[in-house]
């Protein structure tokens, strides 16, 4: 089993679609101030996938790549696409205090069972 710095945590992940999906991705968001460096502080997921207009989203990208690669995200943040200061300087200068404030964040969303 991959025990990683986010376990036992349940994080809320809202995913919308639009009437024009599969055409264009779904919005993908975590609550606002969600802590990693590839979350905006808006908590929408910076994710290459959902990225329409430069290289990323297919129509052909099912639901489950989509959840998978978020997932795949907070276990391995991208450093070169940043979206959030805090969690990027962390992650980058400081990695000890990242997986620590990573931790902590787990215990602000327990897992429900």
């Amino acid at each position: 089993m991959l025990q990683t710095d986010w376990e036992g945590g349940y994080f809320p992940l809202t995913v919308m679609f639009s009437e024009d999906y599969p055409s264009k991705p779904p919005k993908c968001k975590f609550p606002t101030g969600f802590f990693h460096p590839n979350v905006y502080p808006s908590g929408t997921v910076c994710l290459s996938i959902l990225n329409e207009e430069d290289y990323g989203w297919r129509p052909e990208t099912t639901v489950k790549q989509i959840l998978v690669g978020i997932q795949d995200l907070l276990g391995q943040p991208n450093p070169t696409d940043p979206a959030q200061i805090d969690g990027y300087h962390l992650f980058i200068q400081d990695p000890t205090e990242y997986k620590k404030r990573v931790r902590q964040q787990a215990k602000q969303y327990p897992a429900l069972i």
